[in-house]
């Protein structure tokens, strides 16, 4: 059934559009609602789990994924760790096992930049009579025209600021989509601005607040469980890019050749590269989340930056390869690859970037 994704995937990539069709299919399939905690009715998949369901939707349509694992991140926080209202979050899963409910943070701002660098958000949360009235503007909000609840972080307005994330319905007034998402990969993820003028939370719709300092900016930096997933969605994007070249080396027969030009020691080779790097990667974000689910204390944060870091190069590597090797046609529009190759450079810029990553295992390593 998942496959129809794949089938979806070019058109949705050409207009641009939310990927609603898709994403239907996704949660018909369990997806969307896997990491759902046991307590709550739900099957409590872990972080391995997570990243193979991320792996094949990244496969199929990378911009899914990407709306998709914001979701499932979310509910496995969550499970792990109940931070939200119980009756509210109570209620998020009820209708989550109806229909497709997808939930994202909005913490990214034009000024601040990403949250992993550090900083204090300018959206400010008021105080009122009922509770608070949030302003300011997000960017790179995935799957903003589609989500049932926005987690918006922000600052209180109070003499001595905190910090907080406040649980916004999406469908609450005073929200506005305010630049449009218009890049290069990853065009269906919908990742706009949005902008949220007075919009009113009541006062327990808010966890996590908090004074700003260390502990909040070590929690604005995403999670072990969140960077190897997250790697390997962008892996399945490179093995939908290997799958294309197979097939363009099966089916390519040269007139001066005679013979498909996967018979060729120069397309072998390729191919051999292409494999290998995929291969140790998966192993390094796959067997990785395995040791974050088994509890091993020995797998660091560090150990997972560095699966991430590397897994992103190997991908974005791995797809080169291919178009290099294939020229003109690997670039045309309509051409499956050049979508992948398009997206598949969507990796390295994901938060955390790689400087960030290398400073905090360089920081490790000579502070053991």
């Amino acid at each position: 059934m998942t496959e129809r994704i794949a089938e979806l995937a070019a058109g949705y990539d050409r207009s641009a559009a939310f990927p609603a069709e898709s994403l239907r299919i996704a949660h018909e399939a369990g997806l969307l609602t896997a990491t759902i905690g046991e307590r709550y009715g739900g099957r409590g998949e872990g972080v391995e789990e997570t990243a193979r369901i991320l792996h094949s939707l990244g496969r199929l349509d990378p911009s899914v994924a990407l709306i998709a694992a914001m979701t499932l991140t979310t509910h496995a926080r969550q499970a792990d760790r109940p931070h939200w209202p119980e009756d509210l979050y109570g209620r998020v899963v009820k209708e989550s096992f109806t229909r497709p409910v997808l939930i994202n943070h909005a913490r990214v701002e034009p000024e601040l930049g990403s949250p992993a660098r550090g900083g204090l958000p300018a959206t400010r949360a008021r105080r009122t009579a009922d509770g608070w009235a949030v302003s300011g503007t997000k960017r790179f909000v995935t799957g903003a025209e589609g989500l049932d609840w926005f987690l918006v972080w922000a600052s209180t307005d109070e003499p001595e600021p905190r910090v907080g994330t406040f649980l916004v319905p999406g469908d609450s007034p005073g929200i506005e989509i305010t630049g449009r998402w218009d890049q290069l990969g990853l065009r269906a993820s919908g990742s706009h601005d949005v902008t949220f003028r007075e919009v009113e939370v009541p006062y327990e719709h808010v966890i996590g607040i908090g004074p700003h300092g260390p502990a909040a900016e070590q929690d604005n930096r995403a999670g072990a469980a969140l960077h190897l997933p997250l790697a390997a969605l962008y892996l399945g994007v490179a093995r939908a890019a290997q799958e294309f070249f197979h097939h363009f080396a099966h089916t390519r027969v040269p007139a001066n050749l005679g013979h498909p030009v996967a018979r060729t020691e120069r397309f072998r080779r390729t191919a051999g590269e292409i494999e290998v790097l995929l291969a140790a990667a998966e192993q390094l974000v796959f067997g990785g989340a395995a040791r974050l689910d088994a509890g091993d204390i020995a797998y660091s944060p560090e150990q997972a930056l560095g699966a991430r870091v590397l897994a992103d190069r190997h991908g974005v590597r791995a797809v080169e390869s291919a178009v290099r090797l294939l020229g003109n046609p690997a670039l045309a529009r309509g051409n499956p690859l050049e979508r992948h190759f398009r997206d598949i450079q969507c990796a390295p810029v994901h938060a955390p970037q790689e400087d960030v990553c290398l400073l905090a295992i360089g920081t490790k390593a000579l502070n053991p």
